[in-house]
């Protein structure tokens, strides 16, 4: 009996102190919110310039994609995300009293980003991308949360999340933020805007945001500095471009090293090999333009970049989008080695063939060279010889289009083959195009298009 009893002591023990683990490891770099006022005119003074920084930096983000319903009001939420653990539905970040973020104060907003944590205390699933947003400054957080307290309030109430148990618990939550979640340092001050400068960037803007800034890296310059935050942080463009690990969680140690978005299966390239999307060779003037415009004359965006692009990036100002440059330019490079492929069947490369000269070469040339300025090379291209051949694959099947931007008003696009080839002749015109003109990669086979075909309203 007194076995059990010291058994059963031991157990309880454990578990108390593994709980006082994980909360501690919760609250690490959360500091107490300050006794500020509710109010938004009384705690931060709403200026036309600290808008307008505001919604410019909201755009940096990407808040309005995910933040938005279908046809529904912008910011209200209610958007449902896909992952691999269930569905979580984005909130109202519209002034509603009710249902939206208009009770909420500037220190609260920060804390969701900086801590992911809610107005009452919950702790915030990272769909919402907070393992990057940690990096935001207090003062870009507070130019946010002026603009989207100038924003037509509106009543929708939040959905409930549709996840699994136990990953719809708070506990579950807290122990995946205890291994893999740590809030970035305090940083900085509530944002004194000057005005008479550029509202998204440079001039007085810089000067004044600087004191609030991470910590810069003192062998860089200041613009690559700027990239960096602009990369690691509202950006969040490791969040796609890195590999993640069973729980979700990205693998930091390989960031942007490439990986399969969960859900949505579209693959985000590596952004630090020259094989796949890496920009080092580029000059800092056509990485620009793919950022701005989505076309470069070294290659053009498609699928989910393509609407980072659209919403996002062709809004960033000539500052900042130069200086995202040269921080990717700058990503140190990781070493490819090639792998032996085994040479596809002549049968799949004749049938590959035929089903190119029917479909494909009046827009991509006889000899894949395309038509500059309409439609891309596949000669050389790097994008078609991908090792895992999923874009390519949703390409075919479901068209690939560009985004309309300030700069390529009206791209081309191409046209969905889902309902006019067969999972056999997608398989073999993806093998063909990524076997000649000098190309080599592994084959497609039929199962990699059943399952892309099975997936496509993801």
């Amino acid at each position: 009996m007194k076995r059990i009893l010291w058994a059963l002591f031991f157990t309880l023990a454990l578990l108390a102190l593994g709980t006082a683990v994980v909360a501690a490891l919760n609250l690490r770099g959360e500091a107490a919110l300050p006794a500020e006022s509710q109010s938004l005119s009384q705690a931060l003074p709403a200026t036309p310039e600290l808008v307008a920084r505001g919604e410019y930096l909201a755009r940096v983000g990407n808040c309005l994609a995910c933040h938005t319903m279908q046809g529904g009001a912008p910011y209200a939420g209610g958007r449902g995300i896909d992952t691999p653990f269930g569905v979580i539905h984005t909130s109202n970040l519209t002034p509603d009293k009710a249902t939206g973020i208009g009770n909420w104060s500037a220190a609260e907003f920060w804390r969701a980003l900086h801590n992911g944590r809610s107005k009452d205390g919950r702790l915030l699933y990272p769909a919402f991308p907070y393992p990057d947003y940690t990096q935001v400054t207090r003062e870009d957080s507070d130019a946010i949360y002026a603009y989207l307290q100038s924003l037509p309030a509106v009543a929708q109430a939040n959905r409930p999340h549709a996840l699994r148990f136990p990953y719809s618990t708070q506990a579950a939550l807290g122990v995946w933020r205890a291994l893999f979640f740590t809030a970035g340092p305090p940083q900085g001050k509530k944002a004194t805007p000057v005005g008479g400068s550029d509202p998204r960037s440079g001039g007085a803007w810089e000067a004044t945001l600087a004191p609030g800034a991470p910590p810069a890296e003192p062998t860089q310059s200041a613009q690559w500095n700027r990239g960096a935050y602009l990369v690691n942080g509202l950006g969040h463009c490791a969040a796609c471009h890195t590999p993640r690990n069973a729980l979700g969680a990205s693998r930091r140690a390989q960031a942007f090293s490439g990986g399969l978005i969960p859900v949505q299966n579209w693959y985000a390239p590596a952004l630090n090999a020259a094989a796949e999307a890496g920009v080092a060779q580029w000059p800092v003037e056509d990485v620009v333009a793919l950022l701005k415009t989505g076309v470069a004359p070294q290659g053009s965006v498609t699928g989910p970049m393509a609407e980072v692009v659209f919403r996002s990036t062709q809004y960033l100002s000539d500052a900042d989008a130069q200086a995202m440059a040269v921080y990717l330019r700058a990503l140190p490079q990781q070493a490819t080695t090639a792998t032996a492929t085994a040479k596809p069947s002549n049968a799949t490369l004749e049938r590959g063939a035929k089903v190119y000269e029917q479909h494909c070469a009046h827009c991509h040339g006889d000899s894949g060279e395309g038509k500059p300025g309409a439609f891309p090379a596949l000669a050389g291209n790097r994008a078609v010889m991908l090792q895992d051949p999923t874009n390519l694959v949703r390409v075919v099947l479901q068209g690939g289009y560009l985004p309309a931007t300030a700069g390529n008003p009206r791209p081309h696009g191409m046209p969905p083959f889902m309902q006019v080839l067969g999972d056999e002749d997608v398989a073999a015109v993806s093998t063909f195009v990524r076997n000649a003109w000098g190309n080599q990669a592994p084959a497609v086979g039929t199962i990699g298009v059943y399952r892309a075909r099975e997936r496509r309203g993801s």
